[in-house]
């Protein structure tokens, strides 16, 4: 059994859930911190005000229907602000320029142009010239130095 299913045995278990990733040393202490949902949640939260203002202040019209608009706007806006959207734009896990809440959408086609092939010789083939030649060219050096000795 894997250790974070199996019971503990030693002493010192208080019986709740082991704290920190169940792979990791005893001393490390490492969880997911609840920042990101929190974040989202108050966002969220501030959000559904800003709209509930404003539909309050554009069914009561006059000056106030006037900024309904815009606090509903501000509303849309305050929901990209999410904590776990900008990680996820900032990774490249969501698109740039989508609404809060609308699916992600696949693209139409492929993206790259397929690569094409240059169909040049084959690597060994010129690895195994190379070697010939260079051999070639020391061999004719190696020779026509006997021919004319040092004195």
């Amino acid at each position: 059994m894997d250790r974070p299913v199996r019971r503990h045995r030693g002493r010192g278990d208080d019986g709740g859930t082991p704290r920190g990733v169940g792979d990791l040393a005893g001393r490390d202490r490492r969880e997911a911190t609840g920042e990101a949902v929190k974040g989202d949640r108050a966002i969220e939260t501030g959000a559904d005000k800003l709209e509930d203002l404003s539909g309050k202040a554009a069914a009561k019209g006059g000056l106030r229907g006037k900024l309904a608009n815009e606090l509903a706007d501000d509303a849309a806006f305050l929901r990209k602000l999410k904590p776990s959207l900008i990680a996820g734009r900032a990774k490249g896990e969501l698109p740039k320029n989508a609404e809060p809440g609308s699916p992600a959408a696949a693209p139409s086609g492929p993206q790259h142009a397929k690569q094409k092939r240059t169909g040049g010789p084959n690597p060994f083939v010129v690895a195994a010239a190379a070697f010939g030649a260079g051999t070639l060219l020391a061999k004719l050096i190696d020779w026509r130095g006997h021919a004319h000795p040092r004195r």
